[in-house]
């Protein structure tokens, strides 16, 4: 240091010392030459141990105020100091060695590493790590602390102890570096299952084996040590009561009879079970075949079958189907089916069980028939069965229904009008082959009551009156009946004719008999009527419109002849007038009125000088009226024409008729088709 002083002499001599605050540590490692100034060091410094120093320096003149300067020595690091690691164990070791666990889990902690340098600034920069390549690693947590943990799963079987190498290393140049030694074994653990050597295992036993057959012998193995490898086997629960298993040996065992009848295949789990704490378990399946063997026989699904086949089903269809099995398996269970006793009626396809029949079935004929089929298995030493077969003809409905009563279409039932309604007049009565409802029958009447005059019953075939008979209903009626039964899915039918005759008595029974003859030669027809010819009546009108048309004629001519005559003189036309009146004018008087009136008018249209053909013409209707019956009357067919004849000129022209020239179906002196005539038949009259 210099200091300077502006006095002379003795006041201008300079003394320098430390002051009283410099520490002790500073006084020793500094020197202060008190003439001079200097500063000197007097022993190595440490800059570990005091980086810095402050000196503070005194200068005086010998006076009350001395001078006052700091000194500022600061020490410069070298690297001189070494590294220093201090473990501090997270798990406690037994002398010295840290014990793992296999099974303790990644980044399980270890201890702490702390690594130091008394060196400052880059000299005192430190790294720790491992000489070689571990399942433990350091990881740094501060500037100089380092965890040392796992990195990885620790595995007994494979290492048992680590010898770890710590190294930590300054920066200095060149650097300096410590090494400290740590060792880590590994505890076994039962980590390891057992194994199967055969993780499936598949056997076949032939059925019917003697209990206690030994099947296989299992077996497994375990990868740890000691008491943790030691293994024990053990049925699953869901291994069936036929087989038992050796807990040390591993043998298998079949302790029943078994039967591929009741169960074919057994599938169960076994346990290898080793004795750590906890023990570990492992399964395996063994799946175990029964072997079929040729010990049962067909057997049929019904002790009986009764097949119901329809009549007339063709030839070779199917009649049924025979169902056999045979519990055993492959060949033992091929079952050939056959028909015993020869029978040609029927045959059966041996493998399909298929029934047909070589014949035609007719329930009329036979109704039933029985054979038994025999079951054969193909087994070396077959077995057989057999069952009875029987096949019922269902009746079809193919019979239609045949009348007994009437039993032809030519017969005839005298009906007097007399009767009551309700009273039975006749009774059909038909039968029909078939059975059940193929043979039930019912009536109705399909033709020929066109008045509606009788009813039938559908069940018994009584045909009743439904009313009261009026003389209009006199005549023969040819009623269509029709039997009708209830078969399914289509009925059958037959129609048969009764004929009814409707009068007091029957006087001429050979003409009603030609007459019923000769109505069955018309064709038959559901909505048939009475017919024209089946009437006296009818023929009377007949011969009544021929009588008339001749009677028409002649008095057309007389007329015009007395019209002729009127021109001549009055007196002689009204004489001639008066002749032809008393010829052909009915006495009936309003008859004669009504041809007085048609005279006059018929002069008055002659004065007018009008045709003379329209005279005869205009009084032809007061002897002729044609009726045209509409669609509507129920009481007719269709449209009619009835003429209505004086008396008096109808019972001249018959008696001037000669019956020789009428047909031999029709009798004139019968007093009862007169009747029938006057009555009105019911029969169409045109």
């Amino acid at each position: 240091l210099h200091a300077t002083d502006a006095d002379i002499g003795g006041n201008a001599k300079i003394y320098f010392y430390f002051s009283n605050l410099v520490s002790n540590i500073a006084k020793r490692l500094f020197h202060l030459n008190t003439t001079t100034g200097l500063i000197t060091i007097k022993q190595q410094l440490d800059g570990e141990e005091s980086p810095n120093h402050k000196l503070l320096v005194l200068a005086s003149d010998g006076g009350s105020m001395p001078a006052r300067a700091m000194v500022l020595v600061n020490v410069t690091d070298i690297n001189d100091n070494a590294p220093s690691i201090d473990i501090r164990y997270i798990i406690n070791p037994i002398n010295g060695t840290v014990f793992l666990s296999e099974n303790a889990p990644v980044n399980t902690k270890i201890a702490l590493i702390t690594v130091t340098d008394k060196d400052a600034d880059h000299n005192g920069m430190v790294t720790c790590f491992t000489d070689h390549e571990v399942p433990l690693r350091l990881r740094p947590v501060f500037s100089n602390q380092f965890l040392l943990e796992t990195a990885a799963y620790l595995d007994y079987e494979s290492t048992r102890e680590y010898a770890i190498k710590l190294l930590a290393a300054d920066a200095g140049k060149p650097p300096l570096n410590q090494s400290s030694m740590l060792l880590v074994k590994v505890k076994d653990e039962n980590d390891n299952a057992p194994v199967f050597t055969q993780p499936f295992i598949s056997l076949s036993l032939p059925e019917n084996n003697s209990p206690g057959t030994k099947l296989t012998k299992i077996s497994a193995t375990d990868g740890d040590s000691g008491y943790n490898a030691e293994i024990n086997y053990l049925l699953g629960v869901d291994a069936p009561s036929e087989f038992s298993l050796d807990h040390h040996t591993g043998i298998l065992t079949a302790v029943r009879k078994l039967d591929r009848e009741k169960q074919e295949k057994y599938s169960f789990t076994v346990l290898a079970k080793d004795n750590g704490m906890p023990p570990l378990i492992t399964n395996a399946t063994v799946s175990v075949t029964i072997l079929d063997q040729n010990d049962n026989s067909p057997i049929f699904t019904h002790n009986e079958y009764n097949f119901y086949v329809p009549e007339n089903l063709p030839r070779h269809g199917t009649v049924g189907l025979i169902t056999v099995t045979d519990p055993d398996y492959g060949e033992n269970s091929v079952v050939t089916l056959s028909i015993l006793d020869m029978n040609d009626h029927f045959t059966i396809d041996p493998q399909t069980g298929v029934i047909q029949p070589n014949i035609s079935f007719d329930r009329e004929k036979q109704e039933r028939y029985t054979f038994y089929v025999k079951a054969e298995d193909g087994g070396k030493i077959p077995h057989s069965s057999t069952s009875k077969v029987t096949i019922n003809v269902v009746d079809v409905n193919d019979n239609k229904p045949v009348f007994i009563v009437p039993s032809s279409n030519n017969s005839y039932e005298l009906v007097l009008p007399s009767a009551n309604p309700g009273t039975v007049v006749f009774t059909v009565l038909a039968v029909d082959n078939d059975t059940g409802m193929n043979a039930k029958l019912r009536y109705s009447i399909v033709g020929g009551n066109t008045k509606g005059l009788f009813i039938i019953d559908q069940t018994t075939g009584n045909i009743t009156l439904k009313e009261k008979c009026v003389v209009t209903d006199l005549g023969l009626y040819r009623l269509i009946i029709k039997a009708k039964d209830l078969g399914q899915p289509e009925s059958l039918f037959s129609v048969v004719i009764v004929n009814l005759f409707v009068n007091e008595s029957v006087t001429n029974a050979t003409w009603i008999h030609e007459l019923v003859y000769t109505n069955i030669e018309t064709p038959v027809a559901p909505n048939i009527g009475t017919t024209d010819a089946s009437s006296p009546t009818s023929d009377y009108v007949k011969i009544m419109v021929a009588i008339i048309a001749g009677t028409i004629t002649v008095i057309l001519v007389i007329f015009i002849t007395a019209i002729v005559r009127c021109h001549q003189s009055p007196h002689l036309k009204a004489s001639q007038k008066n002749k032809q009146s008393s010829e052909w004018v009915t006495p009936n008087p309003e008859n004669r009125q009504m041809v007085m009136m048609m005279m006059k008018k018929k002069k008055k249209k002659t004065k007018k000088k009008k045709k003379k053909k329209h005279a005869p013409k205009n009084l032809l209707l007061n002897f002729v009226t044609i009726e045209e019956i509409k669609a509507d009357d129920v009481d007719n067919d269709g449209n009619s024409v009835t003429l209505g004849l004086p008396i008096e000129l109808e019972e001249q022209t018959m008696g001037k008729n000669n019956w020789g020239t009428i047909p031999t179906t029709f009798k004139p002196d019968s007093p009862d088709l007169a009747r029938h005539y006057k009555s009105a038949s019911p029969q169409p009259a045109f």
